[in-house]
């Protein structure tokens, strides 16, 4: 072995040893007590998070499903003002009603909704969004996470405070119906992206 390489290795074996041991104190005499300490520090790294679901929706991951929410109003009952469920399909807890959770790490956040305007049956008739109802219950926990008012543009907002500290916690099961509080034209209104159909729920935060 060459002179070079023996030094390498030498050197090698007499750093490893300091480089992977911790803090040590080595004490020694008659006195009492003897004493040592060693210290260790520690370090948690923590990313600022916000994550928002509303409908079929995977926690802390991104999902693409977009629930279609579909009223089906039966003609005798047509504008008569009597609230309409939607169907059974509809929503991934059924029948119009879907998991809502908001979650963030950094103070307060704001939700609300857009819809690029009424919804549109491609005849020239439209609905109101003000005639889709949605209703806040208890999911899991307690203080449950309100809803957006919908509108046909901008929706009001939720705001929602932090407790404890800046950290945000919210659900809650969101129940949508259909007023139906006055007659309207024959056709389907909306649809899956079409005619205004589809409503974009933001959370922001700090």
């Amino acid at each position: 072995m060459s002179s070079t390489l023996k030094s390498l290795v030498l050197g090698a074996l007499l750093t490893a040893p300091f480089a992977a041991q911790a803090e040590s104190t080595f004490q020694t005499g008659t006195g009492t007590p003897l004493t040592a300490d060693a210290r260790v520090d520690f370090q948690i790294r923590i990313p600022k998070i916000l994550f928002l679901q509303v409908g079929t929706g995977t926690l802390y991951a991104s999902n693409t499903a977009v629930n279609l929410i579909d009223f089906d109003v039966p003609a005798a009952s047509v504008g008569n003002g009597t609230a309409v469920a939607a169907t059974l399909a509809s929503g991934d807890l059924g029948n119009g009603v879907v998991t809502a959770i908001v979650r963030g790490n950094n103070g307060t956040v704001t939700l609300n909704a857009n819809a690029t305007g009424a919804l549109s049956n491609a005849a020239g008739d439209t609905i109101n969004y003000s005639e889709i109802i949605t209703t806040a219950s208890t999911l899991t926990t307690a203080t449950f996470l309100n809803a957006p008012v919908l509108a046909n543009g901008a929706s009001t907002t939720v705001t929602v405070n932090p407790a404890p500290s800046k950290v945000v916690d919210r659900n809650a099961r969101w129940t949508y119906t259909y007023a139906n509080s006055a007659v309207a034209a024959p056709g389907t209104y909306g649809g899956v992206n079409l005619n205004n159909g589809r409503v974009t729920y933001t959370a922001s935060m700090p």
